[in-house]
């Protein structure tokens, strides 16, 4: 007489399925991933990222009153992340939001604190 142990039986159903759901179908092509071109154009040396920020206090300052504002705003996550650069206060806006009205919003933000002749607004409104 033979026994089973119920919990091998599973376990091995479960390391069948698991390899099955895992082994793509043979005409199936790989998805590309959808940042690919963002990460190749941010790797540019011209392009502005968080690390550009100046680190004096007239500028962390700009970017601190213009990231309250934003945050207080009823905006999406994506409006309430966009990076928020200043150097030598200039300010530059870059990152997805939801809609066009949420980009005139922050560029609006970004123009009452800072000027509007010193903003460059680089966001983009997300598919």
């Amino acid at each position: 007489m033979k026994v089973y142990c119920p919990a091998l039986v599973c376990l091995a159903l479960l390391i069948g399925c698991g390899e099955r759901m895992r082994t793509p179908a043979p005409n199936a092509t790989p998805a590309e991933p959808t940042n690919t071109a963002v990460n190749v154009r941010d790797r540019a040396e011209t392009v502005k990222t968080p690390i550009d920020q100046n680190e004096n206090q007239a500028d962390i300052d700009l970017t601190a009153a213009i990231r309250k504002r934003v945050v207080d705003t009823d905006l999406s996550v994506n409006a309430h992340n966009v990076k928020i650069i200043t150097q030598n206060g200039k300010v530059t806006l870059r990152g997805p939001v939801k809609s066009a009205e949420e980009k005139k919003q922050v560029e609006q933000i970004a123009h009452d604190v800072a000027g509007a002749d010193n903003v460059d607004s680089q966001l983009e409104i997300s598919v």
